[in-house]
């Protein structure tokens, strides 16, 4: 079942954290002119060529992976319940020149008068840290089949369910099998940028807001990658790509992992190789 109040709640924290993360990033507008791009390999190759496709980036953030997107010609829209984030999407595609359409909505909503209209789209895209928001994985995927065209794709690049068992000092803390439940914490949204450094700011980084608390509660859900990939399934859509990753790309996101080529993060050496990102892509039938 879905959790509006939650979400509300949420979007509050996402508008605090987002002035927080887009404050360490230097001139983004004048980074994307120039021909920048925030995305990584991983998401680039499940992708493959996008150009000319309409695609629809699910809890986009800020906008910055949807403009890179859309500079490699790919027809985007991109939503995300922020008020924050959207705004600052909007202002960066008209700055940087790059054309991109933004939405504000919570992504049920959205989803739910989407597949009431006529538009679809050739993909769905969805990245890094979107399926803890998720109240309700069921309606998610059965709302992403409904707005794809026959044959389209939904891609998504996420981190591992069974890292976020973990603390910041690596102990156990929390159930692989969250069973729909919510875990709640005081001070919402964390400052990761700060934390990643230059690996989540290309565009060069700055120390912005310092020592930042989030004064909004947040609340995530712990999605095992069967439970995902399993909805999706079970929404109509066909399996063709899971992958998993010994590594997290531009997350630094527990104590003391150690950054590899690309931004890449790894565990520090006392702790043993485990799954930190995993891929998936689904296809709807023709």
């Amino acid at each position: 079942m879905e959790h509006k109040h939650l979400h509300e709640e949420n979007r509050r924290s996402w508008n605090a954290g987002t002035e927080a993360h887009n404050s360490h990033k230097r001139d983004q507008a004048a980074f994307f002119r120039a021909g920048g791009s925030t995305l990584f390999p991983e998401e680039l190759e499940l992708l493959s060529d996008i150009a000319g496709r309409t695609l629809a980036h699910l809890q986009c953030n800020a906008g910055q992976d949807s403009l890179s997107l859309a500079a490699r010609g790919a027809v985007v829209t991109g939503v995300d319940i922020s008020d924050t984030a959207i705004e600052f999407a909007r202002r960066l595609s008209a700055e940087s020149g790059i054309p991109a359409t933004f939405q504000r909505a919570d992504v049920y909503d959205w989803l739910a008068a989407t597949a009431a209209g006529a538009e679809r789209f050739d993909i769905v895209f969805s990245s890094y840290g979107a399926i803890v928001w998720l109240s309700d994985i069921g309606a998610w995927a059965r709302g992403i089949a409904r707005i794809l065209k026959p044959a389209g794709r939904f891609v998504l690049v996420e981190f591992h369910p069974f890292a976020s068992m973990f603390d910041w000092n690596w102990r156990l803390e929390q159930p692989y099998f969250g069973a729909g439940n919510p875990l709640s914490f005081e001070h919402g949204v964390g400052d990761y940028v700060a934390l990643a450094g230059p690996a989540l700011a290309p565009s060069g980084f700055v120390e912005g807001v310092q020592d930042f608390v989030n004064p909004e509660p947040g609340h995530e859900f712990q999605w095992p990658v069967s439970e995902v990939t399993q909805a999706l399934i079970d929404a109509g859509l066909e399996l063709r790509v899971c992958r998993e990753y010994p590594y997290s790309n531009g997350g630094k996101l527990w104590d003391d992992m150690r950054e590899i080529e690309g931004g890449r993060m790894l565990p520090p050496e006392t702790v043993p190789s485990l799954p930190l990102m995993y891929s998936l892509v689904l296809q709807k039938p023709a």
